[in-house]
């Protein structure tokens, strides 16, 4: 009966240490913070001078799992921008850009980057290859991390990680390239993302 009784005031003990001996498989989930999440996109403009516009309304999830056995961590991310959020500072300008002349927003509400490959090393994210669509038109993109950080945020009383990423394109292979070569083809993308754990 003694035996028994310990046994059962044990169990809860027995599982505390298995679970936290465990290595943690399962992905964590990330939903995107809106407020401190932005697209933003730079060219060089006739030759000038370097401009800039962004993105205001960003959502998503990012997972992130843990490496098994002592390996690299992984995870995955899905980014969806609305396309009519764009705002370089000038309503005339925006409203050239929602046309069908550039974003076609009417047409392709939502620019979309998907990724399934978030290479790692150690505790550091350091490049995403994923797949970038704007217009109907998906390509290739990898972006280069240059800032990543996750910590503990008393804000929300949860986990948070953000990241900083770039990477450049062609605007002419996502059917954008109206004015080239007077303005650059080549545009530089950069995200700049905050996600909490859900």
């Amino acid at each position: 009966m003694l035996r028994s009784y310990v046994s059962l005031w044990q169990l809860p003990l027995i599982v505390l240490l298995i679970a936290v001996s465990t290595p943690l498989l399962a992905a964590d989930r990330y939903r995107i913070d809106s407020e401190h999440t932005f697209s933003s996109f730079e060219y060089l403009h006739w030759g000038l001078a370097r401009q800039s516009g962004r993105f205001d309304k960003n959502s998503g999830s990012i997972q992130i799992e843990a490496g098994q056995n002592g390996g690299a961590k992984s995870g995955s991310i899905d980014l969806s921008i609305d396309a009519a959020s764009v705002n370089t500072g000038s309503d005339l300008f925006d409203k050239t850009l929602r046309s069908a002349s550039f974003f076609d927003v009417t047409s392709f509400p939502t620019i979309r980057f998907q990724s399934d490959k978030l290479l790692f090393e150690g505790e550091q994210l350091r490049q995403v290859e994923g797949q970038l669509s704007i217009k109907g038109i998906t390509r290739p993109v990898t972006l280069q991390i240059t800032h990543f950080h996750c910590r503990f945020m008393l804000l929300y009383l949860k986990q948070a990680c953000g990241a900083n990423g770039e990477a450049t394109v062609k605007r002419s292979d996502f059917d954008l390239g109206r004015y080239v070569p007077f303005v650059s083809d080549d545009i530089t993308l950069r995200f700049s993302i905050e996600a909490i754990r859900e």
